[in-house]
C-alpha cells in the first residue's frame, strides 16, 4: 500500500519569548527606569530585567547606560532650545517673545515629559550630567536677558530682579512634571494658556470701574 504524500512543510515556528527592541524602546524604557529608581541608583543588570533581555541585548543598542541618559537630556534640551530658534521668540517684543518661550516650554514639557523630568533631576555627577547642566544654564541665560528687555522697554515691571523672575517663571513651569499626567486634566496647550494667563496677567481679579457718572 502506496503511503499518503507528507504535508507540506508550515512556516517554522518562533520561538517563546519576549519580543525584541529598538533603540527607541530601549531608550523609553531606561529613562523610566532611571525616573523611577535615579540615575546613579540604577544598574544595567537593572534595565536589562525591566526590558525582559540580557545585558548583551542592550549593549547591541548603546554602549552603556550614560549614553542612554545622554541620548535622553539631549531630546529635552534640543526640544528647548528649538523653541528659542522660533520666529515666536526672535521677532516682536521681549515681552511677547518672553511668553513665546515660556509657551513653547510647556508644550516641550508636555510632549517629552519623561525626559524633561530626567533633566530636572539630574545633579552632574557624570560628565553627561554637567554638560545638560551647562545647557541648561544657557536656556536660563536666554530667559533672563528677555526679562531684562522687557524691563528696559517698560513692559515687565522693574522692582523684581530680572534673573529672580526668570527663576520664578520657569519653577512654576518645571514644577508641573511633579504633577502632571498625560490624558488626566488639562490638556497641553490649555495647561500652557493657564501658565501664561497666571504669569502674565496675575491672579487678582481686576476691578469692576462703575459707568462715568455712577459712584
Amino acid at each position: 500500500m502506496s503511503r499518503s504524500p507528507s504535508p507540506p512543510p508550515g512556516p517554522p515556528r518562533r520561538r517563546a519569548g519576549r519580543p525584541g527592541h529598538d533603540a527607541e524602546s530601549v531608550l523609553r524604557t531606561a529613562v523610566q527606569v532611571f525616573n523611577e529608581r535615579g540615575y546613579d541608583g540604577t544598574s544595567m543588570e537593572d534595565l536589562a530585567r525591566a526590558l525582559g533581555v540580557t545585558k548583551s541585548a542592550i549593549y547591541h543598542h548603546v554602549a552603556g547606560k550614560e549614553e542612554l541618559l545622554r541620548q535622553s537630556l539631549d531630546r529635552a534640551l534640543d526640544a528647548l532650545f528649538a523653541v528659542t530658534r522660533e520666529p515666536g521668540a526672535t521677532t516682536g517684543p521681549a515681552i511677547d517673545r518672553l511668553e513665546h518661550v515660556l509657551r513653547g516650554s510647556v508644550r516641550v514639557l508636555v510632549e517629552q515629559l519623561p525626559h524633561v523630568t530626567l533633566l530636572l533631576r539630574v545633579r552632574g555627577n557624570t560628565a553627561v550630567e554637567r554638560g545638560a547642566l551647562q545647557r541648561r544654564r544657557e536656556f536660563d541665560h536666554f530667559v533672563g536677558d528677555l526679562v531684562r528687555e522687557g524691563v528696559a522697554a517698560g513692559d515687565i515691571r522693574p522692582d523684581v530682579d530680572p534673573a529672580l523672575t526668570s527663576r520664578l517663571l520657569f519653577g512654576m513651569v518645571n514644577s508641573v512634571v511633579e504633577w502632571y499626567r498625560p490624558g488626566r486634566g488639562l490638556a497641553g496647550g490649555d495647561l500652557a494658556e493657564a501658565l501664561a494667563t497666571v504669569a502674565f496677567d496675575g491672579l487678582r481679579r481686576p476691578a469692576v470701574r462703575p459707568p462715568a457718572g455712577e459712584g
